[in-house]
């Protein structure tokens, strides 16, 4: 991805919980996005997953998360919607300082597959022009929101579309419990995880879930870092749910 999209935060982490995790294996160089030194990972077998979060930002909550993620060196996946980013540009120049991959969730959260083409190209490119005013040129990756996709949009999109593999549908239940449970019960090498930063259960929630999966041996990335780890390259239109083999490669059916 260029621009300021995505950074290396957690590299460092990264490439340690790889090496404990499986050894020696085949290198794979990743470069993070607007700067810093090529890390080469050892990918072998270890298990990786991307942890996303959907709707922010919403400062109190976001801030909180943020907070939690750098003091466990783990990066993850923003998708923003448009709407809420007046007010959060600091929020947001933090979350891409620390490496965290941004992504556009519309502007005002709608059903992609209600639009016009035009209506589409507005949700998504005001969006992308708040997020490249706050931190320059990039990709911006699109999740649809609710996941809602059709033949037209998958046409209209000028990048992959990300979805996901795990949803504990924190957003219904906005219990910390059961989401955790949920989570870490399904969770599986090469998954995306669905969840919501605007919610405080949420980030309670994602912060115990990540301490369950390093001590599960598991290594957090971007989206975009699993997919160059797990050698898939992005493609306008295509849907990307989870990046291992059992799971269609990244394609849903």
């Amino acid at each position: 991805m260029k621009g300021n999209g995505v950074r290396g935060v957690g590299l460092g982490l990264l490439a340690a919980c790889l090496a404990l995790a499986i050894g020696p294996g085949t290198g794979t160089e990743v470069r993070p996005a607007g700067g810093g030194a090529m890390v080469e990972l050892d990918t072998g077998e270890a298990p990786l997953v991307a942890l996303t979060f959907d709707d922010g930002p919403r400062n109190a909550t976001t801030g909180r998360l943020l907070e939690g993620l750098a003091l466990r060196e783990v990066p993850a996946t923003f998708f923003l919607v448009g709407e809420r980013i007046a007010g959060s540009e600091d929020l947001i120049r933090e979350m891409a300082a620390e490496g965290h991959q941004i992504g556009i969730h519309t502007y005002d959260h709608v059903r992609v597959t209600e639009l016009s083409r035009a209506d589409f190209d507005l949700q998504v490119s005001k969006t992308r022009a708040l997020l490249t005013d706050i931190l320059g040129q990039g990709d911006y990756w699109l999740r649809p929101p609710y996941g809602i996709v059709d033949r037209s949009v998958e046409q209209w999109a000028d990048g992959p579309l990300i979805l996901w593999s795990v949803d504990p549908e924190d957003w219904k239940y906005q219990d910390a419990d059961r989401i955790v449970d949920c989570v870490t019960r399904q969770v599986e090498d090469g998954d995306i995880i669905l969840m919501h930063d605007i919610y405080d259960t949420s980030v309670d929630a994602a912060l115990r879930i990540v301490d369950e999966l390093l001590d599960r041996g598991y290594c957090f990335v971007t989206v975009e870092q699993l997919m160059d780890l797990r050698g898939v390259q992005p493609e306008n239109g295509g849907l990307y749910t989870a990046l291992c083999p059992e799971k269609n490669g990244g394609h849903p059916d």
